[in-house]
């Protein structure tokens, strides 16, 4: 009865602004006026909020509902905010999903949580976590392909725009391309579910695009003469071409797991890996070192050098390492030992245009009672560092580089 008084009070207030309660006209539709119907669903409503209920206030299907995230979709067309369900009847997909999405249409997966935007990234982690880890690429690799195709080095290696729109769009996406959130529902209370689908006929045809897409990157990349071949170009073309095959590999997996066939010539990423380091040992390198003493700072450059797989090379290597030492002496007042400080630059150029690739700069000090010997110390001291430092530096070098169309 309390509950009964309570509405009629909230009607009453509802419809004050029109007339005084009990005596209010009827609504004029054409002004925008509340209906007693209107304000009684309102009361309504208001009583129930006090009850400790949430209730939306549209339970229809089609209602629009605000989000912090957005659902992923197979495509930027598609990328539109997914109607939330706020129906009190519970849609089957919540117990059961296979029982909406059959299994030989769909894969999906379903995930809840306090709110819309948390149950919609736990339903595409559950959807992942089908493909398991089949489907998981080294975070570097993915990194360096999604950097590389949003800078456009894909751009000049593929041979129509339709395939660089695919590959534009698959780096693009943070989670399984072609993944979707198809529902929502909120149970008025505390929770909203979502399901994530992926629906197989149009996966299938999505991956196997995505495939063909850098599959025509990787032919075109490794196609070049044997002297293009055999030059830090060459050997960047089949690392970046290793990047994209392990790509594939993954896009190709998703389509194992789905019941697909997998196109035919998937080569994985380490193959390319191998010819790259079998072209280096093709590349020479010539090592010119002024100032140096007893041959110590060319040895250790040509340690480093041979280490990564170069060869020695002539006066007419396309790579040089030029080496340039300068020693001086210096003392300090009340100090008895004399010192030598070593200043050394390596740069490794490109002689087809005398650009220099990578420079390699440091200087050091060290003492003793006789100048010769603190020379003697600085070259030691140097030849340590090298040994310590340059293999790497230029390994990450080469790692870094990306082909220039």
């Amino acid at each position: 009865m309390l509950k009964l008084k309570f509405i009629s009070l909230l009607s009453c207030l509802l419809l004050l602004a029109l007339s005084a309660c009990g005596s209010s006209p009827k609504s004029d539709n054409n002004n925008g006026g509340a209906s007693a119907a209107e304000a009684q669903a309102a009361a309504q409503a208001a009583l129930g909020r006090l009850d400790g209920q949430v209730r939306p206030k549209d339970a229809s299907p089609s209602q629009q509902q605000p989000s912090s995230g957005q659902s992923t979709s197979s495509s930027p067309a598609q990328q539109q905010q997914t109607s939330a369900n706020n129906s009190r009847t519970k849609p089957a997909w919540v117990d059961s999903v296979d029982s909406v999405f059959n299994r030989s249409q769909y894969v999906a997966a379903s995930g809840n949580a306090s709110n819309r935007d948390m149950a919609e990234k736990n339903a595409l982690a559950n959807l992942t976590a089908i493909f398991g880890q089949s489907i998981k690429a080294d975070q570097t690799i993915v990194n360096t392909y999604q950097e590389a195709v949003k800078n456009g080095v894909t751009t000049g290696w593929s041979d129509s725009i339709a395939m660089q729109n695919t590959i534009k769009t698959s780096a693009s996406m943070d989670t399984l391309v072609g993944a979707e959130i198809k529902e929502v529902w909120f149970d008025s209370r505390s929770t909203y579910y979502a399901v994530a689908v992926m629906e197989k006929v149009k996966t299938d045809q999505l991956y196997n695009e995505m495939i063909k897409a850098n599959q025509n990157v990787i032919d075109n990349l490794i196609k070049m003469s044997q002297a293009d071949k055999n030059s830090l170009e060459g050997y960047s073309r089949y690392q970046f071409a290793a990047i994209v095959a392990d790509i594939n590999i993954t896009y190709g997996n998703v389509l194992q797991v789905i019941g697909s066939s997998v196109p035919a010539g998937l080569i994985k990423g380490d193959n390319y890996r191998l010819e790259a380091q079998n072209i280096t040992k093709a590349i020479p390198v010539r090592i010119t070192v002024k100032n140096d003493k007893a041959g110590r700072i060319q040895g250790a450059f040509a340690k480093a050098l041979s280490d990564i797989g170069f060869r020695s090379g002539g006066n007419n290597s396309r790579y040089n390492l030029s080496v340039e030492i300068t020693i001086t002496e210096a003392s300090f007042p009340d100090n008895p030992n004399k010192f030598a400080r070593m200043e050394l630059g390596a740069n490794f150029i490109d002689t087809s245009d005398r650009s220099v690739l990578l420079p390699y700069n440091f200087n050091n000090r060290e003492g003793h009672s006789s100048i010769t010997e603190a020379e003697n110390r600085t070259y030691l001291a140097a030849e340590r560092k090298i040994n310590e430092e340059y293999k790497k530096l230029l390994m990450d070098y080469m790692s870094n580089l990306l082909p220039k169309k």
